[in-house]
């Protein structure tokens, strides 16, 4: 049960819930295309975006979870010195990351650090689709690593 308490504005203008949905879940993955076809053939998930993120050393694709606005995002290294490609290494395929959708992602990162987070980027940073991210760090979050996203306005 929530009150109207958890949607008032906090510090900085933000609401007291901090993250409007789930975004996505990040999933390393070696190889993109085989990851498509088997998300697509054995979940029924549609292939909603796909592009290559040459600052993050990704190929990614974004597959639609059902008719929700979440998504199961999938990452593949484009080289073996890529972040996806060590996770990869020390961690075999799977969840890399767990992505909540924000408002706005500067303030919702200023919050978390006077809360005691440590971000990964002091500035946002571009993501899929033209979202602006940012990460807690992960071992201020449990071992998890949590991407915030603020969408795209178009």
């Amino acid at each position: 049960m929530t009150s109207s308490a958890d949607h008032a504005p906090g510090p900085l203008g933000v609401p007291g819930h901090l993250f409007t949905a789930i975004d996505h879940v990040g999933m390393a993955v070696p190889d993109l295309d085989e990851a498509i076809a088997f998300y697509r053939d054995t979940f029924g998930m549609r292939l909603a975006h796909e592009e290559v993120n040459e600052e993050q050393g990704v190929r990614e694709a974004m597959m639609a979870v059902g008719d929700s606005t979440s998504h199961v995002q999938l990452l593949a290294p484009l080289s073996p010195e890529s972040t996806i490609a060590k996770f990869i290494d020390r961690n075999g395929p799977g969840c890399q990351q767990v992505a909540y959708r924000v408002t706005d992602v500067e303030a919702v990162s200023a919050l978390l650090r006077e809360r005691g987070l440590r971000m990964l980027y002091d500035e946002p940073r571009r993501g899929t689709s033209e979202s602006r991210i940012n990460f807690v760090h992960p071992k201020d979050a449990g071992g998890i690593l949590v991407e915030i996203v603020e969408p795209a306005s178009h």
